[in-house]
């Protein structure tokens, strides 16, 4: 990660351009937030977004040169101190909230210490089982059984001992197909504990890398190994940071053969296809807020992103890419364009892999709208699997286990239900239509979207902007929301000075940590607000000012920072209010009466108390 992309240490974003942002998770199964410091903790928001993925998460424990030798033989001189350090790690990533460690010695060992590093390894990995369900403990092929220093590039009797003591290998990067064959004689077993590593940098002796990476996923795929790609950051730190969409999309697509997807497998499934980052924030088709900004707690389920072309004279092609110029809600959309050939009537494109169950009556909707398009129709595709027990109502015949839904009609009472729920109006060119399906005994398996030409012998070229997609239990639409409970603030730091834009214009700043209570996973976001008031004791309009929007939140805390608020007079206190509202993980509002509430006195700013928070 370069010592950490600096930007993403700010837990509630930044506002910056042209950062480097992971989104291709379908890809990959573990990710490692790698750095060179002692211990690299995961910054929370990679956690989130990989989690939202089904995408575990490791920190690095490493030592390297003389100091590391130090560290190493201060702590592996005995059991005591092993278990301490180890009993610190566990203690560190359950309450960070990711999912283990990559051990990487990279310096010599004593006697003492090498005997003492599987043992440490052996429990390490035993407590961070026990603490965190699913967590994973990976050793760095570099030091021997004897303690000596020496990259083997591959499995065998002089690592083993390490291997054995923890949950797998990553190799060394300057393997060739011999040692890949090599291990698979003695380690046939347990291959997929293996994983060859991949400098994408290329350096030293390698397969591969940069944009042939693809050429060493060949290799170890042909001989059944799992993969660690070691610094995919290549697309963003060699290349011009304005083509790093571009850049790393080809990257991944170069190797999406070599690399199955996994499935989401709960529902709701809600995403608008936000990267965690934009060129503005926009809120039901509309900009909110104009700014360049990161925060990949922001980012939502991202589709597979594709890049196809027809073979012969045909013609037809279709790629999809996340797009900043215009979304729904968050920083991007998905914009799919193609080419329908006048030998084929459409184009189905897979945009997820799912294995979800689904209940027996499923809502969908889906956000879109096409530009350029004049000729083409588009349609949501569900694909199912266990078809021999799924049946159907209300859709058109399809054959095989692909569902095309019909829209529901927009007086049908589900629609008004959920344009209710969602405080939903079609805006800015976005059209949102709704489907129910009915269904026993299905998983849904894939999302495509189905682009149709409406004139027969014609190539037809399209643009189709996906804003959100939705599929929900429709027992969703009718759940009583859930309000916001006991806001409070922290940390309370009140600043008079000049502040950015200001000019020389002194003013009072506000500065604190607002929290409240929300059940566990059933927020997709928070919005925080703030307003004056001037008559707590009134609801009436005239006793307070319109709520402004301070930012959004993804855990249920909010740093406020430098605030301007008005000066208050000894003989006339100031009344602040805060105000938090759930975006519930189906994306729907709620209303006012579920915010959370919190009034603030003050008549100078050594002297403010805080009134209950509802």
């Amino acid at each position: 990660m370069m010592g950490g992309y600096l930007e993403d240490r700010f837990i509630q974003g930044a506002e910056a351009e042209t950062v480097y942002a992971f989104y291709h998770w379908e890809y990959i199964d573990i990710f490692v937030y790698f750095s060179h410091y002692p211990v690299t903790i995961p910054p929370v928001s990679w956690t989130n977004a990989a989690h939202k993925h089904g995408v575990s998460v490791l920190g690095t424990f490493i030592t390297e040169w003389d100091d590391g030798s130090k560290i190493c033989e201060t702590f592996l001189a005995g059991e005591e101190p092993y278990r301490s350090v180890a009993d610190k790690l566990v203690q560190i990533a359950h309450h960070y909230g990711f999912d283990g460690w990559l051990i990487n010695i990279e310096n010599p060992l004593s006697e003492t210490a090498v005997k003492n590093t599987p043992a440490f390894l052996r429990y390490l990995t035993d407590q961070m089982h026990q603490r965190v369900e699913g967590s994973v403990v990976l050793w760095y092929d570099s030091v021997l059984q004897n303690g000596e220093l020496n990259w083997q590039n591959e499995l065998n009797d002089q690592n083993r001992v390490f291997f054995q003591s923890c949950d797998g290998i990553f190799t060394n990067y300057n393997w060739s197909e011999s040692n890949l064959e090599a291990m698979v004689s003695r380690d046939a077993k347990q291959m997929a504990n293996i994983y060859v590593g991949v400098d994408v940098f290329a350096r030293g002796e390698v397969v591969g890398g940069k944009f042939e990476t693809n050429q060493a996923l060949r290799l170890i795929r042909k001989h059944g190994f799992s993969a660690a790609i070691f610094a995919p950051g290549w697309v963003y730190e060699c290349h011009e940071k304005k083509e790093f969409r571009q850049n790393q999309d080809k990257f991944w697509g170069l190797l999406s053969k070599f690399l199955p997807t996994h499935s989401v497998s709960l529902l709701p499934f809600v995403t608008s296809f936000c990267q965690g980052f934009g060129k503005s924030f926009y809120c039901k088709g509309k900009v909110e807020e104009v700014k360049s900004w990161f925060n990949l707690s922001a980012q939502e389920v991202q589709p597979l992103f594709i890049d196809h072309s027809s073979e012969g004279e045909e013609g037809g092609w279709v790629r999809t890419r996340g797009c900043p110029e215009d979304a729904w809600n968050g920083g991007s959309s998905l914009l799919i364009e193609g080419m329908i050939p006048s030998t084929h009537s459409n184009i189905a494109v897979r945009l997820f892999s799912l294995h979800s169950p689904i209940p027996a009556k499923t809502f969908v909707s889906f956000t879109y709208k096409l530009e350029e398009s004049p000729h083409v129709k588009v349609a949501l595709e569900l694909k199912t699997i266990d078809a021999p027990v799924c049946l159907y109502q209300g859709i058109e015949d399809i054959p095989g286990t692909s569902v095309q839904p019909q829209p529901l009609q927009e007086g049908d009472s589900l629609v008004s239900q959920f344009r209710h729920r969602c405080g939903l109006r079609d805006s800015e060119g976005w059209v949102t239509r709704c489907f129910l399906v009915k269904s026993k005994g299905c998983l849904l398996r894939d999302i495509f979207i189905n682009v149709s030409r409406e004139v027969s012998g014609e190539e037809a070229y399209f643009v189709c902007r996906v804003g959100e997609i939705k599929v929900l239990d429709v027992e969703n639409l009718t759940a009583i929301p859930v309000p916001v409970r006991n806001p409070s603030l922290s940390e309370v730091v009140w600043r008079r000075g000049v502040g950015s834009g200001d000019g020389y214009v002194q003013k009072l700043y506000f500065n604190a940590t607002l929290h409240w209570q929300y059940p566990a996973n059933q927020a997709r976001h928070f919005r925080v607000y703030w307003r004056r008031l001037h008559d707590p004791n009134t609801q009436a309009s005239s006793g307070q000012e319109p709520q402004v929007l301070i930012g959004r939140a993804y855990a249920t805390v909010y740093r406020v920072v430098d605030l301007p608020v008005p000066d208050a007079l000894d003989t006339a206190p100031c009344w602040l209010e805060f105000l938090v509202e759930p975006i519930t993980r189906e994306g729907f509002a709620v209303s006012e009466s579920h915010w959370g509430r919190l009034a603030l006195k003050y008549t100078e700013p050594a002297r403010a108390e805080t009134a209950t928070g509802v």
